[in-house]
Order: structure tokens, then C-alpha cells, then sequence
């Protein structure tokens, strides 16, 4: 174990000089989100943006974004374990990794919304008042965490069982594997249903959260790992059959047709019934009144189409178009979850008031420095990762 700690630091300290300025990066945008947390743990939530009328703002964007993400590794894992795709098993685990790492900013997005996290120990079982089953958000505690806890330990077990040059039982970590496929639906459902279960906020009110959250998900997600997987490529780390990102590929492509014909469908329930949901949409689009939120939710359906466009012609047979068309897919989901549906639902209140959110300073630097620390920790993981997986790091007989 010392050997293998000592090694771990070595490798994760060696690397290029591209490799140190970005780890450096990461690093003090890190401590810049750590600073600007600590002046709202001082001043309380004040220092941002929300208010009585729109009490989630960035974090809780992030945060279902990021579930999102993280639940997204099972369509790497279903190809791999369930149709015996071998080319895919080499992205399993660097897309479980990741999950790991989102699940870890996930829970640091909730932890900044807190206006007293020092009140979290009310939700310990036995301790606190967990109030389970009652509470949708006692679900989710328990449905993220254990996700993490799952792809944790088939992580672990796989890098454990490859660094000593065994090979894997698959009874150790089959059975966690196929509890992780079933589970990854079920914490991005869960958090699907903290927010149609909020009646007095008609702007979820529709059956159609869930699915469409599962279907951007599973594009973003694949998404993200093409960008990771072309970069190390490129960089020499891995080597991998182009065959495979063409199946990724295709999972982005299916995923974004169907989330776009689920936003399609969406708006047309919305629009030509005139419910009460409208008014909440028509202001989100900046057809009620001046909205600083329209801007982002045309240009979210601008790069999603956009992406579709380049994957369904013949441009999706060249790298940079993919690339680029993977960028635009990530960015119109995040704005898409976040921006364009966590924000809404409180614009106009109950009462009627159209109350324009715009995010302070600090908490833009707090978004930014949990980014950069969970990139931080996913690049240190694929630093200890790739050696160990392509055979360069194994531990001495």
C-alpha cells in the first residue's frame, strides 16, 4: 500500500508542462471557489443572487445537471456488460470515474445552497429526523449516494485486481455492475421528482420531466466522454478503435433526437392549450414581458439543433465536427436543465411577481472553483487510471 500510495504521487506530480499549467488551473480556480464560499458561509446567501422569490438559483442548476451526468456512464457500462462489447469496456471505466467525480460535485452544489450546513446532521439516520419515506429528498440522499457508493467500488476493484495482474472475478463485480445500470435511471428520476412534486410551482406540473431528463442526460453524457476519450488519444495516453467512438456517437445522436422531439412535444402542449404553465414559458422564451433568461434558452435550442444537423449529415464522419458538434450538445443540455428549467419555475411567483434572477459575482466563482475541483479529481483518477490499465504500472511480485 505504501509503495502503491508513493507511486500514486509520483505519477499524479510527473507530467508535461501542458499538464502542470492545467493542474494548476484547476487548482486556483479551486481555492478561488473555496474563498468565495467562505464569504458566503460569513454573510449567508445573501451574497447571491436568490432571494424569497427565486430560491434556486446556479447551484441547484449545476446539480441537476450533474445527475444527469453522472447517470449517463451506464450507456457505456449496457454495451459493455450487457451486449459483451469488448471494444466499449475500455471506456467503462474512465466513464465510471467520472460519474464518481460528478457525483462528488453534485453533493458540494448542495452542500453551497445550504444556508446552514452546520443543520446537516438532521438528516443522519437515527441521529436526525430522516424522514424516510415520506420525503422525496431523503430518496434522493439515499438513491445519489448510494450510486456513488456502487461506482466506487467497481472502480476500485477493477484498477485494484489490474495493478496486481489479476484478473477480475466476475462475481465480485457483475452483480454491482447490473445494480449500477438499474440505479443510474433512478437518480436522475428521483430528482425529476422533487421537482413535479412542487404543485404550487405549475412550470414543472408535467409528466414529461423525468423522460426528458434521462434522454439529455444520456447525450450530454456520451457527449463528454467523446471529448475525453479524442483528447487522450491525441495526447498518446490511450489507444482506442475508432469503432468506438462511432457507438458513442451514435447513443449522442439517438439521445438528442429523442430529447428534442420531448422539448417539441412539450412546447406544443404548453403553447396551444394555454395552460397555466404558459405563462411561465412564454416569459422563459421573452414573449411575457422583458426576461434576461431568453437569450440562453434560444440559444440552447440553436446549438441542440445545430448539433443534430452536423451528427445526421455526413460531417459526423469527421473529427472536428463531432468535437464541436459534442460541445454544442453539452452546452444546450446545461443551459437546457439549468437555466432554462430550474430558473423559470419561480418566474412569475405564486403571487404573480416577475422577479429577474441574475447570479452575483460570488457565486459565479463559487460554480466555478466546484467545476474546476471536480475536474481536478477526475483528472488526477484517469492520471492513476490509464498507467495501471495499459499495463505501464503494476505492482511487483
Amino acid at each position: 500500500m505504501v509503495k502503491f500510495i508513493s507511486k500514486t504521487a509520483n505519477e499524479i506530480l510527473d507530467g508535461s508542462l501542458a499538464y502542470q499549467v492545467w493542474m494548476g488551473v484547476l487548482i486556483l480556480l479551486a481555492l478561488l471557489g473555496l474563498n468565495a464560499y467562505a464569504r458566503q458561509l460569513a454573510s449567508g446567501l445573501s451574497t447571491s443572487g436568490m432571494g424569497d422569490e427565486v430560491s434556486w438559483g446556479l447551484y441547484i442548476a449545476n446539480f441537476a445537471f450533474l445527475v444527469g451526468m453522472a447517470a449517463a456512464a451506464v450507456m457505456m457500462v449496457i454495451p459493455a456488460y450487457i451486449f459483451k462489447d469488448r471494444e466499449m469496456h475500455k471506456v467503462v471505466i474512465f466513464s465510471e470515474l467520472f460519474a464518481v467525480a460528478a457525483m462528488i460535485m453534485c453533493i458540494l452544489f448542495i452542500m453551497v445552497d445550504l444556508g446552514r450546513p452546520d443543520r446537516l446532521w438532521h438528516m443522519i439516520p437515527f441521529i436526525g429526523y430522516f424522514n424516510w419515506p415520506g420525503s422525496l429528498l431523503t430518496w434522493d440522499v439515499i438513491v445519489l449516494n448510494i450510486y456513488l457508493l456502487l461506482n466506487v467500488y467497481v472502480c476500485v476493484y477493477l484498477l485494484y485486481a489490474t495493478y496486481h495482474r489479476r484478473k477480475p472475478v466476475p462475481g465480485y463485480y457483475i452483480p454491482v455492475v447490473f445494480l449500477a445500470i438499474a440505479w443510474a435511471p433512478s437518480i436522475h428520476t428521483v430528482t425529476a421528482f422533487l421537482f413535479q412534486g412542487l404543485g404550487g410551482r405549475a412550470f414543472w406540473n408535467t409528466g414529461l420531466i423525468a423522460p426528458r431528463f434521462l434522454a439529455s442526460a444520456f447525450a450530454a453524457g456520451p457527449a463528454f466522454m467523446i471529448i475525453v476519450i479524442t483528447l487522450l488519444k491525441q495526447m498518446g495516453k490511450i489507444e482506442f478503435d475508432h469503432k468506438v467512438i462511432d457507438r458513442i456517437r451514435v447513443i449522442v445522436t439517438v439521445s438528442l433526437l429523442v430529447n428534442i422531439f420531448f422539448a417539441g412535444s412539450e412546447l406544443f402542449a404548453e403553447f396551444y392549450s394555454d395552460s397555466a404553465h404558459t405563462v411561465h414559458i412564454s416569459h422563459l422564451f421573452g414573449l411575457h414581458g422583458k426576461s434576461v433568461l431568453a437569450p440562453w434558452i434560444w440559444a440552447s435550442m440553436a446549438f441542440n439543433i445545430t448539433a443534430a444537423v452536423i451528427l445526421l449529415s455526413q460531417l459526423r464522419r469527421r473529427q472536428g465536427p463531432v468535437l464541436f458538434s459534442c460541445i454544442l450538445i453539452i452546452t444546450g443540455i446545461w443551459i437546457e436543465k439549468g437555466i432554462g428549467f430550474v430558473i423559470p419555475g419561480f418566474i412569475p411567483s405564486p403571487l404573480g411577481d416577475f422577479v429577474q434572477y441574475v447570479p452575483t459575482m460570488n457565486e459565479l466563482v463559487i460554480c466555478l472553483g466546484i467545476w474546476a475541483f471536480g475536474l481536478l479529481v477526475y483528472t488526477l483518477f484517469l492520471k492513476t487510471a490509464i498507467p495501471i490499465l495499459e499495463g505501464r504500472w503494476q505492482a511487483e511480485n
